[in-house]
């Protein structure tokens, strides 16, 4: 063997030693893909709940719980229910527009939205002295919204003012004392989304009617509760 071979077959064998380390080692392109996150996955509530969004939302309940005025206790007073007091059934259909004020936002469970209503109400009396109950009403909801749930909670409140076929002054005890008379009602539940335009809700619902001691007759309100049901339609 002479001496070109053996540089030939040494210089071979050390480029071999040198390149070998490159089989055991990942391409840069291939390291940057096995450690670059996972794209997030966009939040289809956002095309749900947003500034300025018009619904057309339709609300039906049946109220047969009679309860004491909730807010007793701010008043100081401890108005129990007498025990010869009617009972009232309400029946209240309202159709409402819900306008969106603002995307969602907030921290964690509070993450939501609000929407502020403009209802008109009339409600069946079906158990009780009076027998409808006609209104227009305003509040606000608050949707509580996390990503990507189709099933958000909500909590509401409305007020308003209406007119009624009040029986106080023929005499009916502890019925409505003047046709015109004030309400607001309370409550939440949960709205399930089937997509941007459809959604339904259900929830419970409390519900004061009164005449705020306007009339000469005694502020006889009614105060129930029941299930609400719903369907929205977003324009």
């Amino acid at each position: 063997m002479n001496i070109r071979t053996l540089a030939a077959i040494t210089l071979s064998l050390a480029c071999l030693a040198l390149s070998t380390p490159a089989f055991a080692q990942d391409s840069p392109d291939q390291s940057a893909q096995a450690t670059a996150p996972a794209p997030e996955q966009p939040d289809f509530n956002r095309a749900i709940y947003y500034k300025n969004k018009l619904e057309l939302g339709f609300d039906a309940g049946f109220y047969p719980y009679n309860t004491r005025f909730i807010f007793d206790w701010i008043q100081g007073e401890n108005w129990a229910r007498a025990a010869d007091m009617p009972d009232y059934t309400l029946v209240p259909l309202t159709l409402s527009l819900r306008w969106h004020l603002d995307d969602i936002g907030g921290p964690w469970f509070l993450r939501g939205n609000t929407d502020v209503t403009f209802s008109g109400n009339y409600t069946v009396i079906p158990k009780g002295p009076e027998s409808y109950y006609a209104s227009f009403m305003t509040g606000a909801r608050y949707n509580f919204v996390q990503p990507n749930w189709r099933v958000a909670p909500y909590v509401e409140g409305r007020v308003g003012c209406g007119f009624t076929d009040a029986q106080g002054p023929n005499g009916v005890k502890y019925a409505q004392g003047q046709d015109f008379t004030f309400t607001f009602s309370m409550g939440g539940g949960l709205r399930y989304n089937f997509d941007p335009r459809y959604s339904v809700s259900a929830g419970i619902t409390y519900m004061h009617i009164s005449n705020l001691y306007t009339s000469k007759a005694y502020n006889w309100g009614l105060n129930v509760f029941g299930p609400t049901v719903g369907v929205n339609i977003g324009f």
